[in-house]
């Protein structure tokens, strides 16, 4: 079901000493989010075929037809299409089928069926709203930014780094223990299970992780660009809590283009869907927007 983010309020306290003492503010306490369902097993290839063939003809074509010319801006900024969105969907919906199909149809209706919107299995910027929901409120720094809340940064000395293998290019990476203690035991995990992750040397490797607020500002005025899509005053990187990840590159593009043609190219790559499985195992969820972006839950922000 949807979770809605509870606004705390602050409590207006009237001291009437002669030396009034500010009274102190409470920290909001983020509201627990719904866990992602299990990742979808995968079906043997006819029983695939078989499942994925039943459900509603005419959502599936409508499916097949936005899923790569819908016009809209989910985060913001104008997109074409919805594909590069799918795997995180389809996890939501815990569905192996293709979203042109029928079965992906019938499965998206069962899920708007549970959250009491229109069950016609059909994608569209609504639906995706309630979806988009679902998926941030799991990050406990968009919980606290919608109660206008910007968490400090860690003290000094609070943070740890890692290693010249595990930063990209050898890049110096910062983050707190605990997250980076788990980022280790995913890579680990992810190399492991998938022989095409483990191949290049590049994967997982982390391109940015700890920003003090200083630089941040200091982006902010170099490159005229905040409070929007690519960056913000008040970002979850200075947690020590979020790590941007290399997860593959579309020709032509960084790792961190958030053009629509990279975003396509990135939520295909096994990298990126083994994190969509398996990550939140681990503790870490997703900014659905950049598919390399990744923040540990482990200790609050």
């Amino acid at each position: 079901m949807a979770v809605a983010v509870v606004v705390l309020g602050l409590l207006a306290l009237r001291v009437t000493s002669c030396a009034p003492t500010p009274a102190p503010t409470p920290r909001p306490i983020p509201v627990a989010p719904v866990p992602p369902p299990p990742p979808p097993q995968p079906l043997p290839p006819a029983k695939a075929a078989s499942v994925c063939a039943v459900g509603p003809a005419d959502a599936a074509r409508a499916n097949a037809g936005s899923l790569d010319t819908l016009v809209w801006a989910p985060f913001g900024r104008t997109e074409i299409g919805w594909s590069s969105y799918v795997p995180l969907i389809a996890r939501e919906l815990r569905t192996t089928c293709a979203p042109q199909t029928p079965g992906f149809a019938a499965a998206l209706a069962a899920w708007q069926g549970v959250q009491r919107l229109p069950a016609d299995g059909t994608m569209n910027p609504s639906v995706f709203g309630r979806l988009k929901g679902v998926i941030q409120t799991r990050r406990p720094f968009v919980q606290l930014s919608a109660q206008r809340v910007c968490p400090n940064p860690p003290a000094d000395g609070a943070l740890a780094a890692a290693t010249p293998a595990e930063g990209y290019a050898g890049k110096a990476i910062l983050l707190r223990p605990g997250a980076l203690a788990a980022y280790r035991r995913m890579a680990a995990a992810a190399r492991a299970d998938d022989p095409r992750i483990a191949a290049d040397p590049r994967n997982l490797t982390i391109f940015s992780g700890y920003r003090s607020p200083a630089s941040d500002a200091a982006r902010c005025v170099s490159e005229s660009n905040c409070n929007g899509l690519v960056r913000a005053t008040c970002s979850a990187h200075r947690t020590g809590l979020a790590m941007d990840v290399y997860v593959g590159q579309a020709p032509g593009f960084g790792p961190d283009s958030s053009a629509d043609a990279n975003r396509r190219f990135m939520s295909g790559t096994p990298t990126y869907r083994w994190l969509v499985a398996n990550a939140d195992r681990f503790g870490f969820v997703p900014y659905p927007f950049e598919p390399w972006h990744w923040e540990w839950t482990g200790e609050p922000p």
